[in-house]
């Protein structure tokens, strides 16, 4: 009498193929899951990111001013905001830190934009304040990168804080860095490029 075997690698393939038919194919957690969240966004209305800054926020005019930001898919559970402003093309007396462009912290976890044309107060109505940048004047320093060479590439970081900063105007923007660090919720950057014509 003859013998019918059936070989391993047969039984194997149709057992894949009744799981595939029932979803076991898929991972557990990609089933009936959410979409992820996006992250925090930041835009400007003055140029496109990673595109050139328009001379009127740069000190290639008199008085240069901040260009309007907004900023949306704000984390849950965020109390204020902290911007950044950097030239990150710079190497300040051959070392890693760069030109302080412009800081502000305890921005409201309700706010959504900055205006154009920040007035260059320590602190604002809102609770904001702002810290003295690389020219020794509170508020916003425009872009001011040499003709001769390339472009810079100024750099806007905006962090969501799960906090407010105990600091006043008068703190710097290492102690800044130092304070949010453990209560970052999000990250948004923006980019815009400058030299001088």
């Amino acid at each position: 009498m003859k013998r019918t075997v059936i070989a391993p690698i047969a039984i194997v393939t149709a057992a894949i193929g009744v799981a595939a038919s029932q979803g076991g194919g898929q991972p557990p957690a990609a089933r009936g899951s959410a979409p992820a969240r996006p992250g925090l966004t930041l835009t400007t209305s003055a140029f496109t990111d990673g595109g050139e800054i328009p001379q009127k926020y740069t000190q290639a005019v008199q008085n240069p001013v901040s260009p309007k930001l907004e900023w949306t898919n704000v984390p849950d559970g965020t109390v204020t905001f902290v911007l950044n402003m950097l030239d990150p093309d710079t190497a300040l007396q051959r070392k890693t830190d760069t030109v302080v462009h412009w800081v502000a912290f305890n921005i409201p976890g309700t706010a959504r934009e900055l205006p154009e044309n920040v007035p260059p107060n320590a602190q604002l109505p809102d609770g904001t304040v702002q810290i003295k940048n690389q020219g020794g004047v509170v508020g916003f320093r425009g872009p001011g990168a040499p003709a001769v060479g390339p472009n810079h590439h100024y750099t806007w970081e905006l962090y969501a804080l799960d906090t407010k900063l105990d600091l006043g105007p008068d703190a710097t923007r290492a102690e800044v860095l130092k304070a949010i660090d453990g209560h970052i919720l999000g990250k948004a950057v923006l980019m815009g490029r400058f030299k001088r014509p």
